[in-house]
């Protein structure tokens, strides 16, 4: 009776362990957004382009890295490697993850940064609002990801450690302090005060948290299913990259920083994906 009343105890505590290491993991990339955006507060000027360029190719490369070893790689492996076609789960979760970003960007309004006009259907938005709606519509695999990740090392089904896990959001934090300061700091130079600035920034990174917790829910429904919803997550974030990071990183031809930046993140996930596993 003892041992069954300390079995029952030991298996709460596991549940609420994970529970808190979920939750950590889930905020780390909202609080690397968070950051970013209160660069507001105290650089006076709009970034240099190139350091914004930099840190797109850094951004870029982080998104990279963590496709291809965070989830294509942990999606493959669940897969009974003795199958030949033991890659299509990969491979239809990849392709339907772009064709999931390139819909939603044919369907809805959004402003790249740096461009003179939205693209999408016509709206009565403000370019502000556009241009955060843009950020906030492709943060949205970035959540997917963390959260994804997450499923799978709370399921004990894929080859997902926390230390793996950790070095995933820890990696998509250090790309999004950039991103919340590229929204932030224009938004300040159009004439918005420093605190509607921030807050613009800020929210535009909260939807990541949201898409994690609604992955992690609709895995663990459908446990089965969660190579696909590994390749999915890398196929959308892969789609942010070539639609929207490198063509802005390389515009007008400047592409030495963009390069310099690339290396040095494919290098630092390199590090983590090793170092934590």
């Amino acid at each position: 009776m003892l041992s069954l009343i300390f079995c029952q105890h030991s298996e709460i505590i596991d549940v609420r362990n994970n529970m808190t290491t979920v939750f950590w993991g889930l905020m780390i990339p909202f609080a690397g957004t968070t950051l970013g955006a209160a660069c507001v507060f105290f650089m006076k000027r709009e970034m240099h382009d190139g350091v914004r360029r930099a840190l797109m190719g850094f951004a870029a490369c982080v998104m990279v890295a963590a496709s291809v070893w965070s989830l294509l790689i942990p999606s493959i492996e669940m897969v009974d490697a003795a199958k030949r076609l033991s890659f299509i789960p990969a491979l239809v979760g990849f392709l339907f993850g772009i064709a999931f970003l390139f819909s939603l960007d044919r369907i809805t309004p959004h402003l790249h940064i740096d461009a003179s006009a939205p693209e999408g259907p016509k709206s009565r938005l403000s370019r502000t609002l556009i241009l955060v709606f843009a950020v906030t519509l492709h943060n949205i695999p970035e959540g997917m990801a963390v959260g994804v990740v997450f499923a799978g090392m709370t399921s004990g089904t894929a080859n997902v450690s926390a230390a793996a896990a950790f070095a995933l959001s820890l990696g998509i934090a250090i790309q999004n302090f950039p991103e919340g300061a590229i929204i932030s700091m224009p938004l300040r130079t159009e004439g918005n005060s420093k605190a509607k600035s921030f807050w613009y920034g800020m929210l535009s990174g909260a939807v990541e948290p949201v898409a994690a917790v609604i992955t992690i829910l609709l895995t663990e429904t459908v446990l089965s299913a969660l190579p696909y919803f590994l390749s999915f997550a890398a196929g959308a974030m892969i789609y942010v990259v070539i639609e929207e990071l490198i063509p802005e990183a390389t515009r007008d031809d400047k592409t030495d920083v963009c390069t310099i930046g690339f290396a040095v993140g494919f290098a630092l996930m390199m590090i983590l994906d090793v170092a934590l596993s």
